[in-house]
């Protein structure tokens, strides 16, 4: 084996390690998602009681014809719409002033996957920085307190799955393997 050829093995090695531990998007169809707003369960209204403040509202399936918004803030400030494919769009119904504004999304049992990653896509109207958490491996928490927001701005975020991590001992074992080749074939050349 010359060094040329060694040389692309470790390449190929270090990039199949690299692409195996990114995370893929999460398929939300069939989700059933209970949400709270800056802690209160009676802070979100569900799209399947129509948006109406009342008891369960916080509680409603993803929407299968994709054509609105699954949630409401109580204060109609945010619509929140989730994507078959995993995007999380946060949409300000005015222009809103950075303040406190948290929001808890729970998909309890209902998910194929586990949540593994959320990551913030882009912004439109909207300027500052969100955090998200992974508080388990099916509930995630937006804090959008330092955002300030124009009239229909829009936050996106992509849920994904939980990424698959080689194991570090065997692609260090590999990587000793082939450099102590690489050792020996050059001192047999010489």
């Amino acid at each position: 084996m010359n060094t040329k050829h060694l040389a692309g093995v470790l390449a190929l090695l270090a990039a199949t390690a690299t692409s195996a531990a990114h995370a893929a998007p999460i398929a939300l169809q069939d989700a059933v998602i209970t949400a709270t707003y800056n802690g209160s369960a009676a802070g979100m209204l569900g799209l399947d009681r129509q948006f109406a403040a009342e008891p369960g509202s916080n509680t409603t399936r993803l929407d299968p014809t994709g054509s609105g918004v699954e949630f409401l803030t109580g204060d109609y400030l945010f619509g929140i719409d989730f994507s078959p494919s995993g995007m999380l769009t946060v949409i300000a119904n005015g222009a809103i002033p950075t303040g406190a504004y948290a929001m808890r999304f729970d998909f309890g049992t209902s998910l194929a996957a586990a949540i593994g990653s959320v990551t913030f896509t882009g912004a439109s109207g909207a300027t500052g920085i969100p955090v998200a958490a992974l508080i388990d491996s099916h509930t995630i928490e937006l804090d959008l307190g330092a955002v300030a927001w124009s009239e229909f701005g829009s936050v996106t975020a992509q849920l994904g799955t939980a990424a698959a991590v080689p194991e570090p001992a065997t692609s260090a074992l590999l990587l000793t393997g082939l450099a102590g080749l690489l050792l020996v074939r050059r001192r047999a050349a010489r």
